[in-house]
């Protein structure tokens, strides 16, 4: 006598239908998760190697271009450029991620009636790359170099982060500088690209890599210049992508870059920079009217803030005015340095 069928549990068939379809799910999960972590695995590899290559072929580093001028100024063995012969001597001071030749409009103009002279600072340009990067050490330099050259009581003038360069120079030594003048710059130690995170999350061999390979790229130099200078700047030629470019790719460059993101843009604190106001020297702020870099405000806020005259905005000027308008720029300062 066969068993007796019994009627199915209505409870099993409930876990039956529940579980089923899972377990194919969750095997195709499984198996799809072990293709992508080997497919992640394989490039990584394969990533890490090209980029050893990359950089390997990459390594030779470049040359100054011949017949630079160099002078010991303090610690740092200083690159400059000089312009005229006579008049009173006017230094320029470029910021951050700049180098001397970026004076060169500026310069040509300014010559007819002063003596002008531009420098690398430590970290930039062609100079010796001698941390630390900030605003104290770079304001020694210009004092040092001021006195190397036997220079009477110039106007310095600083180009954004340079601003703060020159200040400092000018709360260090007041009888050796004749005037300050901030252009596009207020000097101020903001925190900007301070901790920056970016040294960190690229780690070598890959922030070479990147790096070297955003130098070779001639689009790239030529739009970030044109977003920041402005429609009125020319298009860099071969040439002019190769000045601001090269000064990246000389020995000792990329381990300084990496050191001046960590320290972030160089500036000094507020009361320091207020400090200026009491020095009894002419001092002057210019901005581009347009310049992206900082608020409305800002000109008129540094100029109160040193004890200078109204700021002298550059219409439809921005980041780079001493590029896009050297001559009213020229003029302003010659009203410093008469």
């Amino acid at each position: 006598m066969s068993d007796p069928v019994l009627p199915p549990d209505p409870a099993d068939e409930a876990a039956k239908e529940a579980a089923g379809p899972a377990r194919p799910w969750r095997a195709r999960m499984k198996r799809w998760g072990r293709r992508l972590a080997q497919t992640l695995a394989i490039a990584f590899i394969l990533v890490t190697l090209v980029s050893f290559g990359f950089n390997a072929v990459t390594q030779g580093r470049a040359a100054p271009p011949p017949g630079q001028l160099y002078v010991q100024a303090g610690d740092v063995r200083t690159r400059y450029r000089v312009w005229g012969t006579s008049g009173p001597p006017i230094v320029l001071v470029h910021g951050a991620f700049e180098n001397a030749d970026m004076w060169q409009p500026l310069a040509e103009v300014l010559a007819r009636t002063h003596t002008v002279y531009a420098l690398d600072v430590t970290g930039n340009g062609y100079s010796q790359r001698r941390s630390p990067y900030n605003a104290v050490h770079m304001g020694a330099q210009l004092v040092a170099f001021i006195n190397a050259l036997r220079l009477t009581r110039p106007v310095v003038a600083g180009h954004s982060s340079g601003a703060a360069i020159v200040a400092e120079a000018a709360l260090r030594d007041p009888q050796g500088i004749g005037g300050v003048a901030f252009l596009d710059g207020d000097a101020l130690l903001t925190g900007a690209g301070q901790h920056n995170p970016l040294p960190y999350l690229f780690i070598d061999p890959y922030r070479t890599t990147a790096l070297r390979l955003a130098l070779r790229s001639d689009w790239l130099v030529r739009t970030a210049y044109a977003a920041i200078c402005g429609p009125r700047c020319k298009r860099l030629d071969h040439d002019g992508v190769d000045q601001w470019r090269r000064p990246f790719m000389v020995e000792g460059a990329e381990k300084a870059l990496w050191q001046m993101l960590r320290n972030g843009v160089v500036g000094l604190p507020t009361a320091r920079v207020a400090a200026l106001h009491s020095l009894a020297m002419p001092k002057m702020v210019i901005f581009g009217a347009d310049d992206p870099i900082f608020s409305k405000q800002s000109p008129y806020e540094t100029a109160a803030r040193i004890g200078a005259p109204a700021p002298t905005l550059i219409p439809n000027a921005r980041h780079l005015a001493v590029i896009s308008d050297p001559v009213p720029v020229a003029a302003a300062l010659n009203s410093l340095a008469p």
